[in-house]
């Protein structure tokens, strides 16, 4: 199974441990894009909703392209009483929109998953002139607040993680768009901060990808010892949140 298609085997502990972003950020990106009432925006892949309701709750024409089925129907679960909330289940990279066109479109950790050529040229291609497309990802650090605890599980990772297939993840350049026809390229960082116990923090390690597919008798150890070290360590883990903001926009002609 291809790496961006596995979060779809686990749409409960996708929706309950994965990061949201923080209330700055999207005041900042609705203020810029203007949107609201009347405004027509696409998500990309948006999982279960993670960065989806600050946006809906606008009252814009929201609409949704969700690879996953299982995390497509935990969408429809969760928003599909709102009038303004469209959603498909189908791949974005052979999706045919017709002759749609958003004022705004975004990706939670998602456009990476597309090759760099289709991602840009495709949300260039759908948006209005004038049109913003936003990118956001979270850097997490838990070395800085847990320097001893993060050196232990390292320990844990150079034992028990080995995966069947590596994870090449990461080559994706945000700043690349302006070699798509995009200007006005900008990156912003907002805050925040997580704290897990030792069964929290090995559930949201279970959310990501190349952490699902661990194969036995690996898996059962690896998380074994993941939990182990936090409980040592008072059962509780710090993370430093940063988010990330890219914005870039498609001329007005």
């Amino acid at each position: 199974m291809e790496y961006r298609k596995v979060f779809d085997t686990i749409p409960e502990q996708f929706d309950k441990y994965r990061p949201r972003y923080s209330k700055d950020l999207f005041d900042y990106l609705i203020s810029y894009a203007n949107i609201g009432t009347g405004k027509s925006v696409l998500e990309l892949g948006p999982g279960t909703g993670q960065a989806t309701e600050p946006i809906l709750s606008t009252g814009c024409n929201y609409n949704a392209i969700e690879l996953g089925e299982h995390l497509y129907q935990k969408m429809i679960a969760k928003y599909g009483k709102y009038e303004n909330f469209n959603i498909v289940n189908d791949d974005f990279i052979t999706h045919d929109f017709g002759n749609e066109k958003y004022d705004l479109i975004y990706s939670a950790a998602t456009i990476q998953w597309i090759p760099e050529q289709i991602a840009f040229s495709k949300t260039f291609d759908l948006l209005k002139p004038g049109g913003i497309l936003a990118m956001m990802l979270t850097r997490a650090d838990y070395k800085t607040p847990n320097e001893e605890l993060y050196s232990n599980i390292q320990k844990v990772y150079d034992e028990f993680f080995k995966p069947d297939e590596e994870y090449k993840h990461g080559s994706f350049r945000y700043e690349n768009a302006v070699d798509y026809g995009y200007v006005d390229f900008k990156r912003f960082e907002f805050y925040g901060q997580r704290v897990f116990t030792a069964d929290e923090y090995v559930a949201f390690c279970g959310t990501h990808c190349d952490h699902i597919v661990l194969p036995e008798p690996y898996k059962t150890k690896f998380y074994d010892g993941i939990r182990r070290a936090v409980l040592e360590a008072g059962d509780k883990i710090i993370f430093n949140d940063t988010y990330v903001l890219y914005l870039t926009k498609k001329p007005e002609c």
